[in-house]
């Protein structure tokens, strides 16, 4: 096997229970985003499109729609004898086998597979982010500064720095501290998650941490504090241009939405850095006579009667007559009657949504009149703790019957009558 200057290991093996129904039968690289695309297809294609061609894939939680999805890595030029992508999830060895403890303990148990390419640096990323990045300018920077780990920053909002692992440097970017989502934080450089790291040295830390009783065996909370502490040369690099954690329902939508402004803040359609995808072939979309479409995407195998307003649809949708929708990411072969009403929501795949029906309609009998859906319908109010912002989630392969009303922050995951 061919020496490889830098391997790729991406974290994909997370349940992402924060993502709440979408997540329930598949893991969260493989929710569908942006019309065409699975998360996960953002940092693959990173990959190849930065001369990264050898890319382990650590997989855990519900790993088989990933690991189907993926396959060869015909989709991302990663099917290469030499390199290409391979699927990782934990394995029991003759002594011993057990669960991703952490984020660390992931690449320790695949040190056996790194060292087989014997790189002189390893980028780990994770597999919920929508960015577009070229990596060699982070790997080159790293090998010019002599550093043992650099990592990617990006400036975030004051307020929202608490969120995220924050990162403090000097003036020539060396970090001098990093701590994870503090209250007060020192800086607004938050860690995107992406570390290059000169294998060398952390397999030497990922060996220590494992002897640790106590650790967690992760990134953000033990390898990088360790490495801090013992005075390693660990330098930032700074990231300017979208970056979007999608790990809640509420930035999933926001990043969906986030396609639709103008100028668009991810150019999806750079042919140097084009962001790959795994999509069977469908007939161009059909738009009837009389339907109105204004700042969306409406992918081949749609077909529209209605009206659709600054939504992002997928391939196979069908909006029937008379329904107006607003707002709102409608997944793959979704099925939205006549006369409907639906803002601000989520409709995952295969779902049936029967004529009549109005989803994020305030509670019948608020005095606000809705949204002009039939008020003989039964107000049905799914609260939940994972929707916020005024959307609504509904799951998929379900039916919701005609007329129902489904109030706004609620989460659908069953049949409505």
């Amino acid at each position: 096997m061919r020496r490889k200057d830098c391997v790729a290991m991406i974290l994909a093996g997370g349940q992402g229970s924060r993502l709440g129904c979408l997540t329930k039968m598949i893991a969260k690289p493989v929710v569908p985003f942006g019309g065409k695309y699975k998360i996960i297809d953002f940092t693959l294609s990173n990959c190849v499109n930065s001369g990264v061609d050898t890319v382990g894939v650590l997989t855990q939680y519900r790993p088989h729609e990933l690991s189907r999805y993926i396959g060869s890595g015909q989709p991302w030029d990663l099917d290469r004898y030499d390199g290409g992508v391979y699927i990782l999830p934990p394995y029991v060895t003759g002594e011993s086998g057990e669960w991703y403890k952490g984020t660390a303990n992931a690449i320790y148990q695949n040190i056996e597979f790194i060292e087989g390419f014997k790189p002189k640096d390893v980028l780990i990323l994770s597999s919920d982010h929508i960015y577009i990045m070229d990596y060699r300018r982070m790997i080159n920077a790293h090998r010019e500064k002599q550093a043992d780990a650099s990592i990617a920053v990006i400036p975030v909002p004051w307020e929202e720095a608490s969120r995220f692992g924050i990162v403090s440097a000097d003036s020539a970017e060396m970090i001098n501290g990093f701590v994870e989502k503090p209250p007060e934080p020192p800086s607004n450089l938050a860690s995107m998650g992406i570390y290059v790291f000169k294998w060398d040295v952390l397999k030497r830390y990922l060996i220590a941490d494992e002897q640790l009783e106590y650790s967690n065996n992760d990134f953000g909370k033990n390898i990088i504090p360790a490495m801090l502490e013992d005075g390693a040369r660990l330098y930032a690099h700074t990231f300017q241009s979208y970056w979007k954690d999608v790990g809640t329902i509420e930035s999933l939508w926001q990043a969906n939405m986030d396609l639709l402004e103008k100028p668009l803040p991810l150019d999806l359609y750079n042919v140097t850095r084009r962001i790959y995808c795994r999509n069977a072939a469908k007939p161009p979309h059909y738009v009837a006579a009389g339907a109105k479409i204004s700042d969306s995407l409406v992918p081949e195998g749609c077909e529209i009667f209605g009206d659709v307003h600054k939504s992002v649809l997928f391939p196979g949708v069908r909006i029937g007559a008379g329904s107006v929708v607003t707002n709102s990411v409608i997944f793959p072969n979704a099925r939205i009657g006549r006369d409907c009403v639906i803002d601000k929501a989520i409709i995952s795949d295969n779902t049936i949504v029967d004529d009549g029906c109005a989803i994020n309609v305030p509670p019948a009998g608020d005095g606000s009149g809705g949204y002009g859906a039939s008020s003989a319908g039964i107000n049905y109010d799914f609260l939940s703790d994972y929707c916020s912002g005024g959307i609504s989630l509904i799951a998929s392969d379900i039916r919701l019957s005609g007329g129902v009303r489904i109030a706004p922050n609620s989460m659908v995951e069953t049949d409505v009558p």
